[in-house]
């Protein structure tokens, strides 16, 4: 039987990381299955999918622990299968100038009606004609497949309307 780890990380960003993780997972018969990784601030987070055989299970958790020795900062969570019903998945794309409160904002929005944040990619630059703070998110998230959408944008545009950005929703097509 297989089982589901999920890890994150936080090490200095420095060749061979990767390296040394996924060799890890595989000198264990781990199965690296689903990650999101970057470069933050002079460190290297991640958070990634495993699976194991369940017999491999504690010495692939002996091994991700063994590398704290090399600086490597780890939380590893055993996952759990959850049923969902019938999701769709939608996309949020919001860009506008940068000020406190714009995630908090959107995440309450989100959390008030229990919809799941799956994913959420920020950015910080500068707009090129005016050299002001921009910030920019995508964020995809799965909700009820009878789910008010309509209401949903109503109140994204408000929210928007509110902290003076712009707030794209938009349906992603499933796999079929």
């Amino acid at each position: 039987m297989q089982q589901h780890l999920v890890i994150s990380l936080i090490s200095d960003d420095k060749p061979g990381v990767v390296e040394k993780l996924s060799a890890a997972i595989a000198d264990n018969r781990g199965n690296w299955e689903d990650s999101r990784m970057a470069h933050l601030a002079g460190k290297f987070a991640g958070i990634l999918r495993v699976s194991v055989p369940s017999e491999a299970c504690q010495g692939l958790k002996d091994a991700l622990a063994a590398l704290a020795d090399e600086g490597f900062k780890l939380q590893i969570e055993e996952a759990l299968a959850v049923a969902a019903g019938p999701q769709q998945t939608l996309r949020l794309k919001l860009v506008g100038n940068d000020r406190p409160g714009i995630v908090h904002e959107i995440a309450r929005a989100l959390a008030a009606r229990r919809i799941n944040m799956e994913q959420l990619e920020t950015g910080y630059g500068s707009t090129p004609w005016s050299g002001e703070p921009l910030f920019t998110a995508e964020c995809m998230i799965s909700v009820a497949g009878d789910m008010d959408l309509e209401g949903l944008r109503d109140e994204l545009d408000e929210i928007a309307d509110e902290l003076g950005v712009d707030i794209d929703c938009e349906e992603v097509p499933t796999a079929v």
